[in-house]
């Protein structure tokens, strides 16, 4: 951040769908539902997972990661966000948009990485049941969580670092509802050009290499499920593309936003992109994950019957 110094802005205005005033009390409320649905849906993942111990093998636990980072990207973005949609215009500092980008970037990412994680799981477990203890044991576990996080932290740092190292003369209005990366360089009065590159070479790498490795690890999933009733082929068909259908919402709108951080896509085409994957995908994975599941669904009421129990006795 070298060229901090030279920038004349201090804060940026998030300016949220202030084109649409007579929509934002409606949408804060829709909002402001989600957020606490999202947290409280997450929250009993991570405490039913913790609690039971039955439930501590690798594919739980890489589950209960997931929660945590879902969590921490509401935590991240909501409550900004329903702050600018609380008013016309609301700024945030210099540095509270650097904070703010950064645990976007670095949530974001360890959700790219859990997801192709998981995939990996499930793809050994059916494919190669035998072998499963073996392929997936505590420590390929442990190595592949830590990953997750340490690459993105090292990713988030250097991407964070560099967008705030262009100088920002103003404006300093951010047409998004949080601080992202493409709106915010696009107030940077400096050639980008270095940085789009990088950021179209680290989308490819990191973000559509592992989503097309889960896409043909549930193709391989399903080719080799071979039940005997058409209801268990329906149910493995369901819980698979229900699956797909949350990692496409979050890797197809994200790969959008980051492929090219200057796009010609409209500033509210681009809003409703980034929200598919920091509200729908945080809202829909402990149902999508969790609703199929018996193992979870099991737990669930063991913990409510143990619950009622103690307030009963």
């Amino acid at each position: 951040m070298k060229r901090q110094n030279q920038s004349s802005v201090v804060e940026f205005i998030l300016l949220g769908f202030s084109n649409f005033p007579e929509l934002q009390k409606l949408i804060f409320g829709v909002f402001l539902v989600i957020y606490l649905v999202t947290l409280m849906g997450n929250a009993i993942i991570i405490v039913i997972i913790s609690l039971d111990h039955s439930l501590h093998v690798p594919m739980y636990l890489f589950l209960q990661n997931l929660s945590v980072v879902e969590v921490s990207f509401s935590a991240v973005i909501m409550p900004e966000m329903l702050v600018v949609l609380s008013t016309e215009k609301a700024a945030i500092s210099f540095t509270g948009c650097f904070a703010q980008m950064y645990f976007i970037i670095l949530f974001g990412g360890t959700e790219c990485f859990l997801l192709g994680a998981m995939a990996y799981d499930r793809f050994a477990a059916i494919c190669h049941p035998l072998s499963y203890p073996m392929i997936m044991n505590k420590m390929v576990f442990m190595k592949l969580v830590m990953f997750s996080w340490i690459s993105w932290v090292m990713v988030a740092t250097v991407q964070t670092t560099w967008v705030f190292s262009f100088p920002f003369c103003g404006p300093n209005e951010i047409n998004h509802l949080f601080c992202e990366t493409p709106p915010v360089l696009k107030l940077a009065c400096a050639d980008t050009f270095l940085f789009e590159i990088y950021a179209f070479t680290v989308t490819i790498l990191i973000i559509m290499v592992p989503f097309l490795l889960i896409l043909l690890s549930y193709i391989r999933i399903f080719a080799i499920l071979k039940m005997p009733s058409t209801t268990g082929r329906q149910k493995a068909f369901s819980t698979c593309a229900s699956h797909l259908t949350s990692v496409t919402l979050f890797y197809g709108t994200a790969s959008m936003t980051y492929l090219q951080p200057k796009s010609s896509y409209s500033p509210e085409t681009k809003k409703l992109m980034s929200l598919a994957y920091t509200l729908l995908t945080p809202l829909l994975n402990p149902l999508i994950y969790s609703s199929r599941n018996s193992e979870m669904k099991r737990a669930l009421m063991k913990l409510w019957r143990r619950k009622v129990v103690s307030h009963t006795a």
